[in-house]
């Protein structure tokens, strides 16, 4: 299905591309010496010129690499299966916000994927929501995002 060699070639012109996008945004900010010392933009251009040399390097190793199968259906099941419900979890905290989007992941993993009796996923996902809320918003005193559902219950 994907290649290894595919994947690195995809992954070295991510990494490159934000090598080239770092070192040249730097380049507003000044790179050589002034009257200061080192300009602000130089340790910036230089760490996106070191990104943008190891991403041509894995790059150029990649394409010289074996063209084996390195992601197939079974393992692409098995990361979609991890993948998606945290993409899930992520795009619902600003809806229902931290503790109720928290609750259902921890609900929605146990109870669907590690097959636990509903009673049992229901009390770990409420379990998990309170001791977020009094870790944070007691201990630490840090409001968690309440979202779309905290504001209209007015929370």
């Amino acid at each position: 299905m994907i290649s290894r060699r595919a994947f690195e070639a995809a992954t070295a012109t991510l990494t490159g591309a934000f090598g080239a996008a770092v070192a040249i945004s730097s380049l507003s900010n000044g790179i050589g010496w002034s009257s200061a010392g080192v300009d602000a933009g130089t340790f910036p251009f230089i760490t996106g010129l070191i990104i943008l040399c190891g991403s041509v390097c894995n790059l150029l190793r990649g394409v010289l690499a074996e063209h084996e199968r390195m992601l197939d259906w079974s393992k692409l099941k098995r990361l979609g299966a991890l993948f998606i419900p945290a993409a899930i979890y992520v795009g619902a905290i600003p809806l229902a916000g931290m503790y109720v989007a928290s609750a259902g992941y921890v609900f929605g993993t146990f109870a669907v994927q590690s097959r636990v009796s509903l009673a049992r996923s229901l009390l770990a996902g409420a379990i998990t929501a309170a001791a977020l809320y009094l870790v944070f918003e007691r201990m630490f005193e840090v409001s968690l995002p309440r979202g779309l559902l905290g504001e209209a219950a007015g929370f």
